[in-house]
């Protein structure tokens, strides 16, 4: 299996220099020159075996393929239960149930062993270079924590991530440092794609990507979907449908990459918050990247989706993306409005990128829609507990692996949103 950019001017490699570089030397993404057809209508017994059956075909040839089904047992340890809601036909995916509590640390562990077991141990070790707006730096930061051979720069936006979240981005130490960024979330990720695309500063100073934009992010979370559609099926000979929070679109692109191998999904459903760069585009406006607005749900405040280029990539035109996904916009009021109602309406207490598939769950029963669905909920909303504790009237106990995380002292430093101030930093 070989590996082409999204912009065509780029050599096609293995999956292992793939990895390995995050990024095209083009500053393109890197695609499958072929999407393989495989039997994951099947159920099998575990998460991790499903993840092994997803991702066996991308790793033929690989250096990593005799000890690939390893890597997914540690990966997929924890379960991906599809739990359902109080409606007919309406479910959960909950993926919070990892060390960080949102649904990053699936392949941030995954993307972390391979990158372990790719490592030559007498090069230099590696920077792994992450942008978020929440969530993924901390997965990030859990998984390559106290790991030989690599270090972690995590940038994010400064002010615009929870309380909480920030603590998680911050607490680990070691081996990772983290960087409040002046400016928004796509300012952290433009950074990270212009060091990444810098021949020069990579020749300083190794460097290593765990966005999205990384095959070894994309790739393994194909595999809670097809868990879940698979089992959903077996036992009611019917299809699921999802319903994605996104923002950078990587969540969504693995959805229909999932579908696209044989996993029998049904329709895949766009939530997102006021950033409405994809609702517009879906609804037939032309593809504009929008300044970011700060939302209730920040893990979403994304203008400039990155995977919108493989996407892209994987249709043949714009009619053809269009006709492959829908996307709705959902505003701080109602997104507020949907976590006050959710304990009664649907029996669970959600984080606010989890209220916009509610909402959007909800507009589909409204108009009739009599599927099946599954809302994916990215994160656990002890994570948002100022958000959330006050609209739904009580405490939402954080899970115990993000206890210990908050229980641990924290920092992080203030850097300019400059290129040359994280080279700077990076270097030094």
């Amino acid at each position: 299996m070989k590996f082409v950019s999204t912009r065509g001017n780029a050599p096609a490699v293995g999956i292992d220099a793939a990895l390995v570089a995050g990024l095209a030397p083009d500053g393109g993404l890197y695609v499958p020159e072929s999407i393989p057809a495989l039997d994951l209508a099947t159920p099998r017994a575990t998460l991790a075996e499903t993840a092994h059956a997803c991702l066996a075909p991308w790793f033929a040839g690989s250096r990593i393929e005799a000890t690939l089904a390893d890597l997914c047992a540690h990966a997929f340890a924890f379960d991906a239960p599809l739990r359902p809601l109080t409606g007919a036909g309406d479910h959960l995916l909950e993926l919070f149930h990892g060390p960080t509590a949102a649904f990053k640390d699936y392949a941030a562990r995954f993307l972390a062993g391979t990158l372990g077991a790719l490592r030559d141990p007498h090069a230099p070790a590696t920077t792994i270079l992450v942008a978020t707006s929440g969530d993924t730096g901390a997965a990030v930061a859990s998984a390559f924590h106290r790991r030989p051979g690599f270090s972690v720069v995590i940038l994010y936006p400064e002010g615009r991530v929870s309380p909480r979240q920030a603590h998680g981005l911050e607490c680990w130490g070691d081996n990772v440092r983290a960087f409040r960024i002046e400016g928004s979330f796509d300012d952290c990720q433009r950074l990270a794609k212009h060091a990444l695309s810098d021949p020069d500063l990579r020749a300083r100073v190794p460097l290593g990507t765990a966005n999205s934009i990384s095959l070894g992010r994309l790739l393994p979370q194909a595999a809670y979907y097809a868990h879940a559609a698979a089992h959903h099926q077996a036992a009611t000979g019917r299809r699921l449908g999802v319903i994605v929070p996104t923002g950078n679109l990587g969540n969504a692109s693995a959805a229909w990459l999932a579908r696209a191998m044989g996993a029998p999904l049904g329709d895949i459903r766009l939530a997102c918050n006021a950033n409405d760069t994809l609702p517009r585009y879906f609804a037939g406006d032309a593809y504009t990247a929008q300044a970011t607005r700060a939302t209730l749900a920040n893990a979403m405040d994304v203008g400039a989706p990155s995977n919108f280029e493989r996407l892209r990539h994987w249709h043949a035109d714009d009619d053809a993306l269009r006709q492959a996904f829908a996307a709705c916009s959902v505003e701080d009021p109602t997104i507020r409005e949907t976590i006050r109602c959710a304990p009664t309406r649907h029996g669970i207490v959600p984080c606010p990128h989890t209220a916009t598939g509610l909402h959007l769950l909800e507009a589909l029963r409204h108009a009739g829609d009599s599927g099946d669905w599954a809302v994916v909920a990215t994160a656990h909303p002890a994570k948002f507990d100022a958000i959330v504790e006050p609209l739904v009237g009580h405490a939402v106990a954080p899970p115990p692996a993000l206890a210990r995380c908050l229980a641990r002292p924290a920092r992080g430093d203030r850097l300019a949103a400059t290129s040359a101030a994280l080279a700077r930093a990076l270097v030094g």
